[in-house]
């Protein structure tokens, strides 16, 4: 499946969000933050990595419900996005 590439745009832009809070969160165990900043920093990371996933099962729900035909022959249909929804919750 091909997604839109203001789609891919939007989901790069929040991967590399996600990579700068990670390496923020990496400096803080380093520097011995307290916990309950690092464990804070680390939940908004850790949301926005889900963010990303919800995004991009949005995106693949949009393919198979306005193009059926091209999302089946890929192998992607409603039971395949209900096995990825069930891996991000």
């Amino acid at each position: 499946m091909k997604l839109p590439d203001e789609t891919i745009d939007d989901l790069v832009k929040r991967l590399r969000r996600v990579e700068g809070q990670v390496r923020g969160i990496q400096q803080m165990l380093t520097e011995g933050r307290e916990c309950r900043d690092v464990v804070a920093q680390v939940s908004a990371a850790s949301t926005a990595l889900d963010q990303v996933g919800f995004k991009l099962l949005a995106a693949g729900l949009t393919h198979c419900i306005s193009d059926p035909k091209e999302a089946a022959k890929n192998g992607f249909d409603l039971s395949e996005v209900e096995k990825l929804f069930l891996k991000l919750a």
